[in-house]
């Protein structure tokens, strides 16, 4: 395959394979990428492998974030920043990270102040054994922030491969 046709068929909007789709594939990378950065901060900080990281919400950086921000900027890059895709991923990402800086963070804090409340039952009350609800939801600011220049440079270097390959 030349080099020509490389580009057509990964950067091409109808292309057919979920393979080479790279806004998606951008999204997903920027995903893992993410989610990896807090399982290894957690064994280099905790000496423990908590593969939990690998799925859960909450933390630094923020995979919220990157997923969308690396989807946005995938779509902008490829098609263009004047058209209605590039608008429906950049609402998209405003909407997600809002929520994760701003609802889902609150809701954190909320749990957090429920699981006291529960704690100080008296052992005989139906709630005092109830499973401590998650308390690690949301992101903040920072950490919205972070997620979001991290999935801007994976969507580049994506589109830094596809232009060169």
């Amino acid at each position: 395959m030349d080099d020509d046709a490389a580009f057509t068929l990964a950067s091409s909007p109808s292309s057919s394979s979920i393979f080479v789709n790279y806004p998606l594939i951008s999204a997903f990378v920027a995903f893992v990428v993410a989610q990896s950065i807090k399982f290894f901060s957690v064994w280099f900080k905790e000496r423990r492998c908590d593969f939990r990281q690998l799925i859960d919400s909450g933390g630094m950086p923020s995979s919220h974030a990157a997923t969308v921000t690396a989807l946005a900027a995938a779509v902008g890059l490829r098609e263009g920043v004047g058209g209605s895709l590039f608008a429906i991923a950049l609402v998209l990402a405003c909407i997600v990270m809002y929520d994760a800086s701003g609802v889902r963070l609150q809701a954190g804090h909320q749990a957090e102040v429920l699981n006291q409340i529960i704690y100080e039952l008296p052992a005989e009350h139906p709630l005092a054994e109830r499973i401590p609800l998650r308390e690690l939801l949301g992101h903040t600011p920072f950490q919205v922030l972070v997620g979001g220049i991290l999935g801007g440079v994976i969507a580049a270097i994506g589109y830094l491969i596809i232009i060169t390959w």
